[in-house]
């Protein structure tokens, strides 16, 4: 066994040898926390913003079938007896014609942002331009495992 000023010494450097390193860490450590922090503030604070624009956009019904079914229904300005279903969370958009699915849509924002946001996206870009909006959307075929209604 070791004497107890030597345990006492080796203890004691453990001790400074610490104190140095969180003088040297901890800032960093502690900036990146509080960076992390103001990111989880803000992504939630902008989540609150796009819903809170999707309500405010979306008629009382639209916004309650959104809710309760998951999904927005859209009818098509130009085609008739076509509709899209626009998810509620990111996912393709499902397109019905007199009842019967016949395509599903993949149209994704390149940068990160609320699914309210996309919501709307979807809903502003076939209400305003529903041409362009097929001519940037990837096609899949409809398949009967991913039927919903």
């Amino acid at each position: 066994m070791f004497p107890p000023i030597v345990l006492a010494a080796v203890l004691i450097l453990a001790l400074a040898v610490a104190a140095i390193l969180w003088c040297f860490l901890s800032e960093p450590v502690l900036r990146s926390l509080k960076g992390m922090a103001s990111s989880f503030r803000d992504c939630i604070e902008g989540k609150r913003r796009a819903e809170a624009l999707l309500r405010k956009l979306l008629s009382e019904e639209e916004y309650r079938q959104l809710t309760w079914r998951g999904y927005l229904e859209v009818r098509s300005p130009s085609i008739p007896n076509r509709v899209y279903h626009i998810p509620k969370y990111r996912g393709q958009v499902h397109v019905y014609e007199q009842g019967r699915r016949v395509m599903v849509l993949c149209v994704q924002p390149t940068e990160p942002v609320p699914d309210a946001d996309v919501v709307l996206m979807h809903k502003l870009m076939i209400e305003g331009n529903e041409q362009e909006y097929l001519r940037v959307a990837n096609r899949l075929e409809p398949t009967s495992y991913r039927h919903y209604l």
